[in-house]
């Protein structure tokens, strides 16, 4: 599991460790982890063309203590200082002893003309977009033919949100220190991070943090298996109360989601039922209500569900978990999701939690992780916000799982009802909504690239291919 922490926890830990070691030795781990790096990404370092872009802080001597190490290798290194005055003492003269320069008014042409650019501008504690100085040059990297390195973090995102308010770097690989930070996995922050390379340099940190990514063995710990003394019913039996006759499709794809989600067996109530018996015969199709439909563990109400309500209102009555989607959450009373006893897993996407929460889309958008937070704790359930990072916050707070599993064919009609479906099943065999939400998102994420492979993909594809995601995670 990918863990990350604040940039409060990160900095308490540094302070320890740094009280333990002599001056400057903290300063020179992430130094060579930083150097390590830049060599594997250019190659061949030797008459190599690096340019540091170098801030006022910590980063600013990381990026220096770096460009040293990889101009004893040969390369040519040009700092190129944005606060002189403020530069890093040490990690400046380790450059000029190194061979290193210092850039003169010509920072723009050398940025375009380099090999590797570094950018060691702003820190973890930054906030805002960049100066203005500082965001020509980062324009002037994203013009050039330069791979960029991140020290840390990508200069202008900040690093507990994963916002972006402004100009930012826009890096090919960042070198993150001791711990991961929250906006290297959060979009929109993610897409300026490029891939995220960690350099341990031996900081103690708490068990639990800000964000939690999970890896496959995770999942797979996760994943209900059934034992051999197990029936379709002790596997647990998911409802589903989806479609209208405007909206068939949606309860055929929500059941198809369901069927692939480690339940044994699948109810469906709804008006279309003809559609889904057609399609999968296996499910037991039931024209009564949820209530009088027979026993289970958990129900899905809402994807396709049109101004159904009533039904809806009807699940959400039930003393069993409930994952709402779609017009479930358009249609459901605040005060009856707060007032349940039994789980409430939500799924909105930008969109419905915009409207939700009563704010623009843009405003979730861009600051997703504030988003999931304020809203399971408004509704007291827990959500998954789904998009290019999926988020699952909790009701009782903790860290927020992410999931980056997907592919931008994902956004395709039906591919949340799949998951819907999905995540319902895993819900009625046991997992807890956390649980049942994250590993959901992270199989249909998936199956999504199995089923694209880089081209178009519909909801039935990404449906067939559940399976080998989930040997894959088993595997």
């Amino acid at each position: 599991m990918r863990t990350a922490y604040s940039v409060e926890t990160v900095r308490a830990a540094e302070r320890a460790l740094m009280a333990r070691l002599p001056e400057g030795a903290l300063m020179q781990r992430a130094a060579a982890g930083l150097a390590a790096a830049c060599a594997d990404l250019l190659g061949r370092v030797y008459g190599s063309r690096v340019v540091l872009l170098v801030g006022s802080g910590d980063n600013g001597g990381d990026a220096l203590y770096a460009g040293a190490r990889l101009a004893r290798r040969g390369a040519g290194v040009t700092a190129v200082l944005l606060a002189p005055e403020r530069a890093h003492a040490g990690g400046l003269a380790a450059l000029r002893r190194a061979g290193g320069a210092v850039a003169g008014d010509s920072a723009g042409e050398l940025v375009e003309r380099a090999d590797l650019v570094v950018d060691g501008i702003v820190g973890i504690g930054g906030r805002g977009g960049l100066r203005p100085g500082a965001a020509a040059l980062a324009e002037a990297a994203g013009r050039s033919r330069a791979a960029v390195v991140a020290v840390d973090l990508p200069s202008g995102v900040e690093a507990d949100t994963g916002e972006v308010r402004g100009a930012a770097v826009r890096a090919d690989l960042t070198v993150t220190f001791g711990a991961y930070k929250p906006g290297l996995l959060i979009d929109p922050a993610r897409e300026y991070a490029g891939v995220v390379r960690l350099v341990r340099i031996g900081l103690e940190l708490p068990g639990e943090g800000e964000l939690e990514a999970l890896q496959h063995a995770d999942v797979a710990r996760l994943l209900p298996v059934p034992g051999a003394e197990s029936d379709k019913y002790r596997r647990g039996v998911v409802g589903i109360a989806a479609g209208s006759a405007r909206y068939p499709g949606a309860a055929v794809l929500a059941v198809s989601g369901a069927l692939r989600g480690g339940a044994g067996a699948v109810r469906y109530v709804g008006p279309a039922g003809d559609a889904v018996i057609a399609r999968f015969p296996e499910t037991l199709v039931s024209d009564r209500g949820p209530v009088q439909a027979g026993r289970v563990q958990a129900w899905v109400a809402g994807p396709g569900a049109g101004d159904d309500a009533a039904t809806v209102a009807e699940v959400l009555g039930t003393d069993v978990p409930v994952l709402l989607d779609a017009d479930g959450l358009r249609l459901a009373e605040r005060d009856a999701v707060r007032g349940r006893t039994a789980a409430t897993l939500m799924t909105p996407h930008a969109g419905e939690a915009a409207a939700l929460l009563g704010v623009r889309r843009e405003e979730v958008e861009g600051a997703r992780l504030a988003a999931a937070r304020e809203l399971a704790a408004v509704y007291r359930a827990t959500v998954l916000l789904k998009g290019s990072t999926t988020l699952v916050a909790d009701a009782g707070g903790g860290a927020v799982r992410v999931n980056a599993t997907g592919t931008s064919w994902l956004a395709t009609a039906g591919s949340g009802d799949v998951l819907s479906g999905l995540a319902g099943s895993l819900l009625a065999a046991g997992l807890p909504a956390l649980d049942a939400g994250s590993t959901a998102a992270y199989l249909h994420g998936l199956a999504g690239r199995f089923a694209s492979a880089g081209a178009p993909a519909g909801a039935h594809d990404i449906a067939a291919r559940i399976p080998q995601a989930w040997r894959d995670v088993r595997d």
